[in-house]
């Protein structure tokens, strides 16, 4: 007989400290194994104050209309979404390592995996649209972890980053249907000449947490069909 999973869905506002905690207690609950797998996927972006699709591009010439169109930036746009980007992942993974410590220790010869899900707008050169904040935020998480896979490499936890390009989401196409799918145009500039699915993504996170990917620690892929080739990384 196969194996069958079950579905334990918890509800909490992964912003909020006391909140990540609560929800590793209700998973610590009911998962006595440990976990083996951690994916924060969590992302906001607040930036339509200087985004171009709805704020307009400044004149690149002007300092002064450079200037004017950065300061209709709030800070609070940025508080929140540093809060949610990266501060919430940061604690999530604390909150968690226990459980996938717990995890590795059940499953001889496996090591268990925190996966940040970023963005390619966080290694991308130019302006990122006006997304400012986001792309910050994204590049910001990035680096944190490479420093979570420096800080838990002798507790044989591993975190990698998937880095990827446009997918459909109610971020990027502005709305979702009763299937919470969302829809975008099906041919892009990049070379793969479409946007990602959710076989790409799935793809890659099988792939870091599976005995395929148990060689790769503080990597960052790219499911971005070949977008960095015509809008070159700044690394």
């Amino acid at each position: 007989m196969p194996k069958t999973s079950t579905l334990r869905p918890r509800r909490g506002d992964i912003s909020n400290k006391d909140e990540v905690k609560r929800l590793a207690q209700e998973v610590a609950s009911k998962e006595s194994k440990g976990i083996h797998l951690l994916v924060n996927n969590a992302g906001i972006a607040r930036d339509d104050n200087t985004r171009f699709s709805q704020a307009g591009k400044p004149d690149s010439t002007s300092a002064q209309s450079i200037a004017e169109h950065m300061m209709r930036s709030e800070p609070e746009q940025w508080a929140e979404t540093f809060n949610t980007n990266i501060t919430a992942q940061y604690f999530m993974t604390a909150a968690f390592l226990p459980l996938l410590a717990k995890g590795r220790e059940v499953t001889p010869g496996y090591s268990t995996s925190v996966v940040n899900v970023a963005s390619i707008s966080g290694v991308m050169k130019g302006s990122s649209m006006g997304q400012f904040a986001y792309a910050t935020s994204k590049a910001g998480l990035i680096h944190l972890t490479r420093i979570m896979a420096t800080t838990f490499a002798e507790a044989k936890i591993r975190v990698n980053c998937i880095a990827p390009g446009l997918f459909p989401s109610e971020m990027t196409a502005g709305s979702s249907g009763d299937d919470q799918k969302s829809e975008l145009k099906p041919e892009l500039s990049n070379p793969a000449g479409r946007p990602g699915s959710d076989s790409d993504m799935a793809a890659c996170i099988l792939f870091l947490a599976g005995p395929g990917g148990l060689f790769m620690n503080a990597q960052v892929l790219y499911p971005d069909g070949g977008n960095i080739l015509v809008q070159p990384a700044s690394t």
